[in-house]
């Protein structure tokens, strides 16, 4: 049974966690390492350049939007897939299975997000508008 009264802080704890990730993710890149070791690694492992476009436009829109709880079904599900192809990268590429580790960040991460995206907002986010496919699931027929 879920406790009504407590699932919007659950909800805003998860968000907060996963954008302080991403945070992380971020500061890791931009201010620990310079962002060219890790784009020209990415690259030299065969990655385009739009998945690493798409990598850092998820990885900013994941920890500013749901930071403030701003559209966090749909930041959720856009930055998954980021997460799914880190998992496949650990697993696949790196060869990690069970001997050293290295997916079960990703994965558990990935899994947090599809969390958020079922659960929405929570507590505490920013009301912004609704938008134009969700405006027609809130008409309700008269």
């Amino acid at each position: 049974m879920i406790d009504q009264r407590t699932a919007p802080y659950a909800a805003f704890i998860l968000r907060i966690t996963i954008a302080g990730l991403f945070l992380a993710a971020l500061y890791g890149k931009f201010i620990l390492k310079p962002i060219s070791l890790w784009w020209n690694g990415l690259l030299k492992a065969g990655y385009p350049e739009w998945v690493l476009t798409y990598t850092l436009s998820a990885e900013f829109a994941a920890s500013i939007l749901l930071l403030l709880g701003v559209y966090t079904r749909w930041v959720s599900l856009y930055t998954l897939p980021m997460m799914l192809g880190a998992t496949h990268f650990w697993m696949v590429r790196k060869n990690f299975w069970f001997v050293e580790g290295g997916w079960e960040m990703p994965f558990v991460w990935a899994v947090m997000l599809l969390a958020q995206a079922l659960l929405g907002d929570g507590a505490f986010a920013l009301k912004v508008p609704a938008l134009p496919w969700e405006r027609r699931l809130q008409k309700v027929p008269a």
